[in-house]
């Protein structure tokens, strides 16, 4: 379930970058900074192939990218998912993935609109 949990995470960082309908190149870079950095840390989960869990984050989120899937319907994805799995999101997986959306979201000149309106939606998603 760990690695469900983490592609499910990379739907919800994609739909992030993604809320204004193109990921900037300072998007890109913050989310792997910020996946590589604090992702890895969370646990000691690895994939299939021996690798850390965490990453998983970033291959699903480079391969929506490639295909330029539409955010709201990942985003959608991704709360169907939380709504399947809501235990295994702990107050650390949820504190540490709005602070990875906030983190996306105001890397290239502030938060918009659109992304804001999806931090939003994000928020009462996990505080209910």
């Amino acid at each position: 379930m760990g690695n469900e949990l983490y592609q499910n995470l990379g739907k919800l960082f994609y739909a992030m970058a993604m809320a204004d309908h193109s990921v900037h190149m300072n998007e890109m870079e913050k989310f792997n900074e910020v996946v590589r950095e604090q992702w890895l840390e969370v646990d000691d989960i690895e994939d299939e192939f021996g690798a850390d869990a965490a990453l998983q984050i970033i291959t699903v989120f480079d391969g929506l990218l490639e295909y330029e899937k539409d955010p709201e319907e990942i985003y959608e994805e991704f709360e169907a998912f939380y709504t399947e799995h809501e235990l295994l999101f702990t107050p650390k997986i949820k504190n540490l993935a709005m602070s990875t959306s906030r983190a996306i979201t105001a890397s290239f000149y502030g938060s918009n609109k659109s992304e804001l309106i999806l931090l939003g939606r994000l928020q009462l998603l996990f505080d209910r």
